[in-house]
């Protein structure tokens, strides 16, 4: 396996990936670097290239994040979060790019409650809306994530 070639062809893409878990760009980097040393020490069993980098930075960032403190293992949303098959990593990488793509207000809704934890007063109160107006927004961006994964 030509590991130059694998870096140039997934780092870019691994970064991003990894950037909706951990927003601090060096330990994204240091993350990223870590999962192609996994696959370098790895490569005689690596069978699907992209999928074993998917799930390992997925895997790397949430530890990342256990260790930092920031994220239970109770506040991670399972649909964020799936480890039963190589096509989970795309499956997330799909997720993450329908939140990319949801207006503002509704993915940090989304987030706040999935992700961090938060209850809805909580967020209602954080973002200055009414807690109606949370409830409409997660519900939007769940029924959306589940049509995604209803294609898979």
């Amino acid at each position: 396996m030509d590991i130059e070639h694998q870096i140039r062809l997934h780092y870019k893409r691994m970064c991003i990936y990894a950037l909706h878990f951990v927003s601090d760009p060096a330990a994204v980097e240091d993350i990223v670097l870590e999962a192609f040393v996994g696959l370098w020490q790895n490569q005689d069993q690596v069978r699907d290239v992209k999928a074993y980098l998917f799930a390992s930075v997925r895997n790397r960032c949430l530890n990342y994040l256990r260790n930092q403190r920031l994220l239970s293992s109770e506040s991670i949303p399972e649909e964020l979060v799936s480890e039963d098959s190589s096509d989970d990593a795309e499956v997330d990488f799909r997720i993450w790019s329908v939140l990319d793509a949801l207006p503002e207000k509704m993915r940090e809704a989304y987030l706040l409650s999935k992700r961090d934890g938060m209850s809805y007063d909580d967020i209602a109160v954080r973002m200055g809306v009414s807690i109606h107006t949370i409830r409409n927004q997660i519900a939007k961006a769940s029924k959306k994530i589940r049509h995604i994964l209803e294609k898979y």
